[in-house]
């Protein structure tokens, strides 16, 4: 049992050290609002790292993330420009980014190709289909959607975005249905030995399919986020953030290989990534891509880990 939480609680030690370094280092790092902006500035990244550690429970990989999340904001701008109402414009997107899911899910399902190949090609696809619709950015206007991405929920003297409130509700959701539901204890086991789940009479490949929708529905969703923070839909945003979901869920302590993490894990992996962001902020005279420097190491150190407790079981 000590092994299994290991991965978890090395991440939360790491950002409790990143954020005394803070503290230590540099004027007003401890106000709280500081933390809640890392909620605010990664809300659509939390979103589709859910996605993702569906799919790495498994033992699978999505690179699609990334560019279903610009496909979403290019449409969701399209449609609103064209004057859909947002209740209509909502929906559609978010039902596109779950199709391309589910179609990826029963590639690699009843045609057995690699989760690799086949959300590779579903990456190249969503990211193409952002300069079929324009080259160009395009500003959204829509009343709703500015209304949304301006607003903020006061406490205490402190705010935080509805963007925020959507992704903590994401994770509430997602860690329920991992914890309690047979479909959650379907992902573990798939991820832990496929051939034994089958033998044991689970769906496998239903479990597979719908994790990958799972994963395309959150990227959609993250896409809205994303489109509230940016106010526009454009073929490169989003770019590489597939890397980034991926790295939050692994130095979150879900193993690569499949069947074991935890969604809190995830969470606190986004905060690191934010925290990392946040500190180069303050340091002032530091090229952003240090920003990728740390979270390669950090990924180095956190796959050494899960080889070492994955020995450690065996």
């Amino acid at each position: 049992m000590r092994n299994k939480y290991l991965p978890v609680t090395a991440t939360a030690a790491l950002l409790a050290l990143m954020y005394g370094i803070g503290v230590v280092n540099y004027t007003g790092f401890s106000d709280t609002q500081v933390v809640l902006n890392v909620f605010v500035d990664n809300a659509f990244l939390l979103v589709v790292a859910v996605g993702m550690t569906f799919v790495i429970l498994t033992g699978g990989i999505d690179l699609s993330v990334g560019a279903v999340v610009a496909l979403t904001t290019m449409i969701a701008a399209l449609l609103l420009d064209k004057g859909w109402p947002p209740a209509v414009a909502l929906p559609v997107v978010l039902l596109i980014g779950a199709l391309i899911g589910l179609g990826m899910g029963c590639m690699i399902h009843f045609f057995e190709v690699q989760p690799f190949i086949a959300t590779l090609a579903g990456m190249f696809l969503a990211r193409g289909l952002c300069y079929v619709i324009s080259t160009d950015s395009i500003p959204i206007s829509d009343p709703f959607w500015v209304s949304v991405a301006d607003a903020k929920i006061w406490f205490g003297g402190f705010f935080v975005t509805i963007s925020v409130l959507v992704a903590l509700a994401v994770v509430l959701v997602a860690a329920y249905v991992l914890a309690y539901t047979t479909f959650g204890r379907d992902v573990y086991a798939v991820g832990g030995n496929p051939q034994s789940a089958m033998l044991m009479g689970l769906r496998v490949g239903r479990t597979r399919i719908a994790v990958y929708t799972i994963s395309g529905l959150c990227s959609a969703l993250g896409g809205v986020l994303l489109s509230f923070y940016m106010l526009s839909g454009y073929g490169l945003h989003a770019s590489g953030m597939e890397l980034d979901a991926i790295a939050a869920v692994v130095i979150g302590g879900t193993l690569l290989t499949g069947g074991s993490g935890y969604l809190i894990g995830t969470v606190l992996g986004v905060l690191v990534l934010g925290l990392i962001q946040t500190i180069i902020t303050f340091q002032g005279d530091l090229s952003s891509w240090w920003t990728k420097i740390f979270i390669g190491i950090l990924l180095f150190v956190f796959i050494v880990l899960q080889r070492a407790v994955t020995r450690r079981r065996r």
